[in-house]
Formats: C-alpha cells, structure tokens, sequence
C-alpha cells in the first residue's frame, strides 16, 4: 500500500500567509469561505484533496487550511493518546451523524423493527449462520484460506480443525461466542487477554505468546507485505498494561452526562476502541482480530444487540486497503480519528444494508416455501416441524447435505430422533442420501417439488 502523502504543516502555511501583504485580509477570506469540514459530505485527507480543484480564487494549501480550521473548530480531543503521549481528536460532521442516526434506528430498535427475526427459534439459527460467517470473513481477512463450506462443517459437527486456517476460524467462532457471555460485563485487561489466547490458540509460532502483552524484546511493526515498508510502530512493549488498562477506563466510561467526562456516542466508543487496541498492538499475534472482536464486545454491551447478527469483516475483505487507508489517515493528519471512525461507520452500514437484504430475500423465499410444505402437512400429517425446517433450508440454499449429526445439532435432539426425521424424508422422496465412508450425507431430491404435490394429494 502507498503511504499516504503528509498534509501541509498548519503553522508553516499561516507563517507563509504572514509574509503577504494582504495576510491579514486573505485569512479572513479563508475563514469567510465556509469550506467546512467535509466539503460535499466528504470528508478528505491532504493525499485526495491535492488532486482535486480548489475553489475559484484559492489555493489548494489555502482551500486545505480554510477545512483544517472548521475540522479544529468542531473537534473534541479525545481520551487516547498515541505513542507520543499526543492526544487523538474526533470531529462530528454532516456524514456522521447521518451514519450515527441509521445505526442508532435499526440496530438497538425492537424486534419488531426486523419481522424476520421475530420468531425465536429463527433468531437462533440466524444468530448462528452470522457467527459462523463472521469467523470465517475475519479469519480470511487476516490471511486464512479455506472454504465457507468446509468451515460451517466443521463448526456444526465440531470436528477437530484440519489446517492453521481452520483454526483461526474456529478460534474465531469460540472468541465470538466467548463475548456474548461477557458482553454484560465490565471490560478488564483479563478479558482482553483471555479475548487474544481464545483467537489465537494453536495458530502461534510461539504458544506462550497467547494470552499474554508482547515483551520489550519483541518488535511488532505493521509492514506493507508489497514492498516491505514500515507503515506503524507501536508504543513501547513497556507501556502496554498501563495503555490497556487506560481503553478499559474508556470502555467503562457511562453513556451520560454525570460523570463530567466529554461525551462520546456509543458507536464511536466502539470504534475508538477497535482503533486504538490495532494501534497499540499490545500482542505478537492477533491484535486486528482482537481489535474487532472488542468492537463486537462494546456495541453488545451498549445494547446494540442487532450487530449479533452483522458481519463486519465480510465488508472489511471487499475493500482491506480502504481499512489500512483510514487507520495511516489518522497517524498522518496530526491524529485525527475522524477518518478511521467515519470509515468503520459506513462500514456498519453496509452491514446494515446487506443483513437488511438477505432477511428480506429470505423471508420471501421462506414464506413460499412453508406454506407449501405447511399444505402437504395439513393434508398428510407427515412432517414435523423439524422436517419443515430442514426441506425448508434446502429448497432455498442449493446443493445443501445434511447429516444426522448436523440435523441433531441444529434441533438438539436426540441422534435416534435425527436420524428417524432425515430416513423418514428419505422414504417419502423429499431427500435422497448417499454414502461417504462411514458418514450418510442427505440432500433435497430432484424430484422433491412433485413428490410434495403427490403427496397433497394423497392426503
């Protein structure tokens, strides 16, 4: 990735601009302008906006000081600091604040705002499909490589992973389940340790580097893997139990206005917090899975609760070099955090977006589905609702098998049980079943459509 190219120095251009004649008169026609701090809704780093027209009768240093005066007059300095002990600051802008109202409506409504997620039984499988997809995007955005269906196989039926990149799915899964049993909690540095050793489990070189801050004696630096260059350096090892301590002090930090402290919306704490855990790189190993993982924590315990069935990483893997752009935007704009929150927050709605898409699509395909399984079953009595579910997933996920033990986890019940529901199906025609070893894999007959009718009929 290209480094990003360093905004003119403030002091240096109001020095130039003093050297004018006219100085006095030209800051004050800058300043008289109104850029704003994100002129059309954008908000630019120096390394766009050198490319683009300044407006009629300014220069691009002077159209750049005009922005960076509306952005210092609307910051608010923020409660993290970077290696220097230099505070991060923030700006609430125009697309902010648009971001901030959609998130805030759709993910900490009610349910009824999502009537796909009403019934409670489809609110379980679906929070389950997320997880599982949400390991495996993450996993992948750190360099995993394996398939989405072998990585579900091997979540539902609990098998042993296979590879390093089976791993870090599974680590994944279990660090996503891990924080909605915490998500009540208050945060500790314990738990962000106990966060890392769960991710990375088995994927280390060296083992003893779970679960514990990176020591003095072990550079970690973020390299662009292209050409080798050092795009961060983190603080020193030495401070990490005070740094991590000081994010725990922030996450805990009330939503209100007694405490005195500035106030920070609750989906830009959760940002913050991703931002500023990737920052310090407080482990060898795992520190951007961590850093999402702590994202996923803070919106749950904030009542955010829709983000349970979000996956942000499968964003983030579209477009990763738009992720790393806004984190070296912050670093290089004299730390401002607007770039990397306003990033993470169109994020979130696209996330929004997509979940929104696939209830909708879904609830469709379902709705038609079911009622004509619901009309076989009215007339035969054959199907249970467990065999409904099942006939009702296969009819709208193309080339999907099932064995007994995935149909036993998805229902826990019983394998006698399983196995009677999936052979019955079988005798009926809705399922064909074939042998793989010693596994019997069942999927949706050809002719399941017309076996249905038949049986309507019968009945």
């Amino acid at each position: 990735m290209r480094f990003p190219a360093i905004p003119p120095n403030t002091e240096e251009l109001f020095r130039t601009l003093g050297k004018a004649e006219n100085s006095g008169e030209r800051l004050m026609q800058i300043a008289m302008a109104q850029f704003g701090p994100a002129p059309n809704h954008q908000y630019r780093h120096w390394d766009t906006l050198r490319h683009l027209q300044p407006p009629e009768g300014f220069t691009l240093e002077e159209w750049w000081l005009g922005i960076r005066l509306a952005r210092q007059s609307l910051s608010r300095t923020l409660p993290i600091t970077d290696s220097h002990g230099n505070p991060f600051f923030f700006t609430m802008t125009d697309p902010g604040l648009h971001y901030l109202r959609l998130i805030d409506s759709q993910a900490s409504g009610t349910i009824a705002d999502w009537p796909a997620l009403e019934n409670e039984r489809e609110r379980e499988r679906h929070i389950k499909r997320s997880l599982i997809e949400e390991a495996i995007q993450s996993s992948r955005f750190e360099g995993a490589v394996t398939t989405r269906k072998v990585a579900k196989e091997m979540i539902i039926t609990q098998r042993k992973p296979r590879s390093r990149s089976e791993q870090m799915i599974l680590n994944n899964y279990n660090a996503m389940q891990f924080i909605g049993e915490v998500k009540k909690a208050r945060l500790t540095p314990d738990i962000i340790l106990e966060l890392q050793r769960i991710l990375t489990h088995g994927t280390l070189d060296d083992p003893s580097a779970a679960g514990r801050f990176r020591r003095p004696d072990e550079r970690v630096v973020m390299v662009d893997i292209q050409d080798n260059e050092e795009l961060h350096i983190p603080p020193d090892a030495a401070e990490m139990e005070s740094r991590i301590q000081q994010l725990c002090d922030v996450a805990n930090q009330p939503d209100d206005l007694a405490s005195g402290a500035p106030y920070i919306h609750p989906v830009v704490r959760s940002i913050l917090l991703h931002f500023w855990l990737a920052y310090n790189h407080p482990f060898v190993d795992g520190n951007g899975r961590t850093a999402r993982a702590l994202f996923y924590w803070s919106m749950a315990h904030r009542g955010y609760w829709l983000c349970e069935y979000l996956t942000i990483s499968s964003i983030l893997t579209k477009a990763p070099a738009k992720y790393f752009r806004s984190f070296l935007y912050t670093e290089t704009d004299n730390n401002d955090a607007t770039y990397f929150v306003l990033a993470q927050l169109g994020v979130i709605e696209q996330a929004l977006n997509v979940l929104r898409k696939q209830l909708e699509q879904k609830s469709r395909a379902q709705k038609k589905v079911t009622a004509a399984l619901q009309q076989v079953n009215e007339a035969s009595r054959l199907l249970n609702p467990r065999q409904i579910a099942l006939l009702t997933h296969a009819m709208t996920h193309a080339n999907s098998a099932y064995t007994i033990h995935t149909h036993m986890k998805a229902h826990s019940v019983t394998y006698l049980t399983a196995r009677t529901d999936l052979l019955k199906l079988v005798e009926s025609g809705l399922l064909e079943q074939r042998k793989t070893g010693k596994t019997l894999y069942f999927s949706l007959s050809p002719n399941a459509k017309q076996q249905l009718s038949q049986l309507q009929k019968k009945g």
